[in-house]
C-alpha cells in the first residue's frame, strides 16, 4: 500500500498545491510569501488525502 501511497501522492500533492496557490493569486495575494505558504498547505493537506484515497483503493471491500 505504501508504494501506491507514493505514486498517489505525486499526483495528489501537485494538484492540491497548485489548486491552493491557484486560489491565492486569485484572491489577490500576489506576492512571493503567500503564493509560497500556499503552496506548502496544499503539499502537506494532501498527506492524509493520499493515505485515505490509498486505503479505500488497496481494501477489499
Amino acid at each position: 500500500m505504501l508504494r501506491l501511497a507514493f505514486i498517489l501522492h505525486l499526483f495528489i500533492g501537485s494538484t492540491l498545491a497548485g489548486s491552493a496557490m491557484v486560489f491565492a493569486l486569485v484572491a489577490g495575494y500576489d506576492t512571493m510569501m503567500p503564493v509560497a505558504m500556499s503552496a506548502l498547505i496544499g503539499f502537506i493537506v494532501s498527506f492524509p488525502v493520499t493515505w485515505i484515497i490509498a486505503k479505500k483503493l488497496y481494501s477489499e471491500e
